[in-house]
């Protein structure tokens, strides 16, 4: 698959290399929720863009909406529990994230599901990962982006201001507490020019 991504002027390493997590900075949120952000977390983000854009093997899906079916807007690739992750940084990364989050969450991350990002025009709707303990159960899910910046947002499900947050190029974000039930995120479509954009999502068993 051909890409082209519009390097980082500030992450230049040849390989991909992560960071402490002693940087993360915890932002609270209504109801219970929270998110932890890491700008640059992932040294040589665009060469594991270029590497995971070559070689995870992506799906295009089509989903049921209402009375037709319809292309899912960007691309998917999920990893289990007992799958080997598609390249040994992201297996570091999900064990750093499991051992710096312990005390709180109580269990490891297990699954990875990646979403491939091909220009402004794929994007991903107002959720929460309510699926299995997500939906009543206080957990986390953990994104690491890499590619070109795009807008996280988030909005309370009862109502309220909304936050955004551009991620990428190494960016790491962590929404904890009751953010998957009480709150919604999205990746909306831009009209601006944009280049590719990988997330990487790493969950607790059960959670989806």
């Amino acid at each position: 698959m051909g890409v082209y991504l519009q390097g980082s002027l500030f992450d230049q390493a040849d390989t991909a290399v992560l960071g402490p997590l002693r940087g993360v900075r915890r932002t609270g949120l209504r109801d219970g929720a929270w998110i932890d952000q890491l700008t640059g977390w992932l040294r040589g983000a665009d060469d594991l863009f270029v590497r995971l854009a070559a070689d995870v093997p992506w799906k295009a899906e089509r989903r049921r909406m209402y009375d037709r079916t319809v292309d899912v807007p960007r691309l998917l690739a999920f990893y289990g529990a007992d799958d080997t992750l598609p390249h040994p940084v992201l297996t570091e990364a999900r064990d750093a994230l499991s051992a710096y989050y312990a005390a709180e969450l109580g269990e490891p991350f297990t699954t990875a599901g990646l979403c491939y990002y091909r220009d402004g025009r794929d994007s991903v709707a107002w959720h929460g990962d309510r699926t299995g303990r997500g939906s009543t159960e206080d957990t986390m899910v953990a994104i690491l982006s890499v590619g070109a910046p795009r807008d996280l947002l988030l909005r309370p499900r009862s109502g309220g201001e909304t936050v955004r947050r551009p991620l990428g190029h190494g960016d790491l974000i962590v929404m904890g507490g009751s953010c998957q039930r009480t709150w919604e995120h999205a990746i909306p479509k831009t009209s601006r020019t944009t280049g590719p954009r990988i997330s990487i999502q790493f969950r607790p068993t059960g959670v989806g």
